[in-house]
């Protein structure tokens, strides 16, 4: 199959460089020349293990290129993909579906012989609409179907992710277009992933009910290590407890400072406003979005709870800044409302993080950076585990009491064990667990 990627951000890359991995024919498209030209180079513009040396690979091949002109790909397709960006539109939360509907146009007038067109970006329910009302308007003797395709991709696990997935969702009734996408999605087979049909309504809908249950999932946990704080309880047997529960499930139940990322934030404020556009008002949502903000923010308070209550004056040492480990990805990452609230309250601010510190100086340009943890721990008067990177997990911890000016740690993603911190010596605080000290 011969197929168009529109957009190389985060999901068009990862999509191109797999389809082109199950043997496709795979044209990457982009307006930013120096990106395509970072590409053509071997450079690749986001940090997800493992997609440099697959995209090398299949450039090698000649079954992935990139190119800025998008009417050749186009014309030449069998499938075209739009997997632009859908941001937080500014000031009411709803998507942004402006790149969505300048792509579409720009297909409409590329078109030649029967064409799926495929959105992979997250939209609104109804988008798919639009797209085929513009490229319909713009080109009205197309031969094209319109299909939904959302994506379901963890940052850092991404193309394991694409290449064993849950599920594949397939949002058409055309009975083409379904052939069309069963081809793509052909090499999963092997791996028995389900491909689930439906209409495409119905498929847009399921991306932002999925991000938002799992948006629930986490909220809830956390609300859940709240109370297991104030009764002596500790919330990660709690999770467990009821993890194993297979109605449950142990995913998603990890207590920490509030879920950040490009996706669940921007999804639910997004399906909030779907949702209230549609008269119905999701209430449960809407208080998952408004717990996690106010939880990003309380992080500081619970840093100057440990250190007795003022951090005026106060070096605090972060470690972990992107909203999740094996990402650069900084979007909407708890560690910003945190070094904001911490730099509020009067304390200097140094941090490590072991690949998002370029993506993090344009958030925080008024902290230091470090370029290990142990430097940024040097005269700190607390540290504060903000991030599970792998890197963290096995801090040499006499090492780090002898740098510190006070050995106070609070982690907020509980990776160390409180007894082994107060054997340590430290004056330790965690998520959903009783704080202890040396």
């Amino acid at each position: 199959m011969r197929i168009a990627m529109i957009g190389t951000g985060y999901v068009g890359l990862v999509s191109g460089a797999c389809f082109a991995d199950f043997g496709h024919q795979v044209t990457c498209v982009d307006k930013d020349a120096g990106k395509i030209a970072a590409l053509h180079r071997g450079e690749i513009p986001i940090y997800e293990p493992g997609l440099d040396a697959l995209v090398a690979e299949n450039v090698k091949a000649k079954r992935l290129e990139f190119t800025t002109d998008l009417a050749a790909p186009v014309a030449e397709a069998d499938a075209v993909f739009i997997a632009v960006g859908t941001p937080s539109r500014r000031g009411d939360g709803h998507a942004d579906l402006t790149y969505v509907y300048g792509a579409a146009r720009e297909i409409a007038a590329a078109l030649k012989g029967f064409t799926v067109v495929i959105t992979k970006s997250t939209v609104p329910v109804g988008t798919g609409d639009e797209v085929e009302r513009l490229i319909r308007e713009a080109n009205p003797q197309a031969d094209v179907v319109v299909a939904s395709n959302p994506e379901f991709l963890r940052e850092g696990a991404a193309i394991r992710d694409f290449k064993f997935p849950d599920r594949v969702v397939v949002g058409t009734s055309d009975e083409r277009g379904r052939k069309v996408l069963g081809d793509i999605y052909r090499p999963l087979s092997l791996n028995q992933a389900p491909v689930m049909y439906t209409e495409r309504a119905t498929a847009e809908l399921i991306k932002y009910a999925a991000n938002a249950f799992l948006a629930t999932k986490i909220t809830f946990i956390n609300e859940i290590a709240d109370l297991s704080e104030k009764v002596g309880a500790n919330v990660q047997e709690v999770a467990r407890g009821i993890g194993l529960d297979n109605r449950i499930g142990t995913k998603f139940l990890h207590a920490g400072p509030g879920f950040g990322g490009s996706c669940f934030p921007k999804d639910t404020r997004a399906l909030i406003k779907i949702a209230q556009d549609h008269d119905v008002q999701l209430r449960i949502v809407e208080a998952v979005l408004g717990v996690n903000d106010n939880r990003k923010r309380a992080m500081a308070r619970k840093v100057a709870n440990l250190v007795g209550g003022s951090l005026r004056g106060k070096t605090i040492a972060v470690l972990g800044l992107t909203f999740k480990p094996d990402t650069d990805d900084m979007r909407e990452a708890p560690s910003i409302p945190l070094v904001t609230g911490l730099l509020d309250m009067g304390a200097k601010v140094r941090a490590h993080d072991p690949a998002g510190m370029e993506q993090a100086r344009s958030e925080l340009p008024q902290i230091e950076y470090c370029d290990d943890p142990y430097a940024c721990a040097k005269g700190a008067d607390a540290m504060v585990l903000v991030t599970e990177w792998v890197q963290y997990r096995a801090l040499d911890l006499d090492r780090i009491k002898a740098e510190m000016a006070q050995p106070v740690v609070v982690d907020l993603r509980n990776i160390y064990r409180p007894e082994d911190m107060a054997a340590h010596g430290f004056a330790y605080d965690s998520i959903g667990r009783p704080p202890s000290r040396a």
